[in-house]
């Protein structure tokens, strides 16, 4: 039979299942057994003495505070988590640099060796880096891609970075390298700054001969010697008086040379392992100024017909200086665990 309804009832609308519910979650706030499930629990709740009416009543104000509780424990989480959303910045406003840039993957896979470099200490050379650019006037108002070198005797890197000071940055891979080691006759310091990339002090490639001492020092043949002119630059012997160098970036000999690469062994110019020296040929990353004549309709012998340009193509060779006082874990001695 279809249970009877109470219309009078201001709770229930149904009402079997609903009063005993409400019985039961009651019964439980209490802490006493739930009361004998009737047929007609709307009606019968009506005959209630009015000791149970008030017991009844406190219960189920207890019952609304703990759902108020309840919601509120549910809410809270939900607008912190709101609010440190909204004062974070997006990615679009400030790339993440854990997040790689262009060309990452290619040299994660083509270079060797190269250096993992933490996320905390890219920050610190981007610091450096703008404070390099803004020092030169150097205005980037799209994203490039830049070489940055730490001369630092203990820590010896390129860092090639993608971005621009308006756009933020981003990590493309890091290497190491050799820079000038003062101390000896006609060798200088590498010199600190911003240097460009241009067709006014010509790119050349490296025949691969020997010199005296049996060395090649340019790498093996083809290997491409990157120019940026005459510079001023300390020297590192008698006096120490300003003077002036070719500086150069280029790879080394690689059967005596190249596994000293993370010291400073150079005459004032960057060595760099040879596979870097390929990946920056290949992909065009200081190519700016030639991709510039090839979009002129020029010709020019140096590129090599197979080389992969991006519409990034930079020019700049920023050199910093460090202020670590030992190795750094990130930036091993040769031989150590540079991949």
């Amino acid at each position: 039979m279809k249970p009877e309804l109470d219309t009078s009832c201001a709770i229930c609308t149904g009402c079997t299942i609903c009063i005993t519910r409400r019985v039961r979650i009651i019964a439980a706030i209490r802490r006493t057994p739930p009361l004998p499930y009737e047929r007609n629990n709307c009606r019968g709740r009506h005959h209630l003495g009015r000791r149970q009416e008030g017991s009844l009543s406190h219960a189920l104000g207890r019952l609304m505070l703990l759902l108020v509780l309840l919601l509120l424990l549910l809410l809270v989480p939900t607008f912190g988590i709101n609010a440190h959303a909204q004062d974070a910045p997006s990615d679009d406003a400030q790339p993440n640099l854990l997040e790689r840039g262009p060309l990452s993957e290619d040299f994660e896979r083509q270079v060797r060796p190269r250096l993992d470099i933490p996320d905390a200490r890219a920050r610190a050379y981007l610091l450096q880096l703008g404070a390099a650019l803004g020092l030169a006037h150097t205005e980037m108002p799209a994203p490039k891609f830049v070489v940055l070198i730490d001369r630092n005797t203990q820590v010896q890197a390129a860092i090639v970075f993608w971005g621009s000071p308006d756009t933020g940055w981003r990590l493309v891979g890091a290497a190491p390298v050799s820079t000038g080691l003062p101390g000896k006759y006609e060798h200088f310091l590498t010199p600190l700054g911003v240097f460009e990339h241009s067709r006014d002090s010509p790119d050349f490639r490296a025949t691969g001969t020997k010199n005296k001492f049996g060395i090649r020092g340019y790498g093996r043949k083809d290997s491409r010697v990157y120019d940026f002119g005459w510079v001023a630059s300390q020297r590192g012997w008698g006096d120490h008086s300003p003077g002036e160098l070719r500086f150069q970036m280029h790879s080394t000999d690689a059967d005596f040379l190249a596994q000293r690469l993370g010291t400073a062994q150079s005459e004032g110019c960057v060595r760099i392992p040879a596979l870097l020296n390929e990946f920056i040929d290949h992909y065009g990353i200081l190519d700016q100024d030639y991709d510039r004549a090839v979009a002129d309709g020029g010709h020019l012998w140096l590129l090599r017909a197979d080389r992969a340009p991006t519409p990034w193509s930079g020019q700049l060779l920023v050199v910093v200086e460090s202020s670590d006082g030992t190795r750094p874990v990130w930036s091993p001695l040769p031989g150590k665990s540079s991949r």
